[in-house]
């Protein structure tokens, strides 16, 4: 019976990969100086009584590398957008023209850039933990079938694919973190 377990080293890669999926989409969100649509995705705008994202209230465009805008559909949301945007924190002050709100997007200073390089740090230190939460539960599903009278070899062969695995998401995490690091400290 304990010579038919299998590990799905497959489903575990795959939620690793979910957790570097996300990372990347809470960077993209981090500013950098540069004008970029995903800075917004964060930001959700109380529209028709639900929380809604502002990509569904309106058209996002980039049309100058220091500058957003949006387009807003309708009317009567424009002020809504317009809070939303001035109370996610992303230090952005819209300027709106009818139904269009520009964002100016301003240069960033020393002091704001090393403040954004420590937010994405604690991003990055938020994948590992869940990378290491996967690999636990790999670890426990292991130490479960040792129990039910796996050899202590097979053990060590899955104990060691699933460290190898953890390692390999955990080094594109790191590489995903000082590749940002390095984009927010360029001037």
């Amino acid at each position: 019976m304990s010579d038919d377990f299998e590990l799905d080293t497959d489903d575990l890669a795959r939620r690793m990969d979910g957790a570097i999926a996300n990372l990347r989409t809470e960077l993209a969100s981090l500013r950098t100086g540069r004008a970029s649509g995903s800075m917004l995705e964060p930001v959700m705008v109380d529209a028709y009584g639900s929380m809604t994202p502002i990509n569904q209230v309106g058209t996002v465009n980039v049309p100058e590398p220091r500058m957003v805008t949006i387009n807003v559909w309708d009317k009567g949301l424009v002020g809504k957008v317009e809070k939303a945007i001035r109370e996610s924190g992303l230090g952005i002050n819209p300027q709106l023209n009818g139904t269009i709100i520009m964002l100016p997007i301003p240069e960033l200073n020393e002091e704001r850039r090393r403040e954004l390089t420590k937010v994405a740090g604690h991003y990055a230190e938020s994948a590992r933990v869940s990378i290491r939460n996967l690999r636990r539960d790999g670890m426990d599903q292991i130490k479960k079938a040792k129990s039910d009278g796996m050899s202590e070899d097979d053990q060590k062969f899955w104990e060691s694919t699933v460290q190898e695995i953890t390692d390999a998401h955990i080094k594109i995490v790191d590489e995903t973190l000082e590749t940002k690091q390095a984009e927010i400290m360029q001037v």
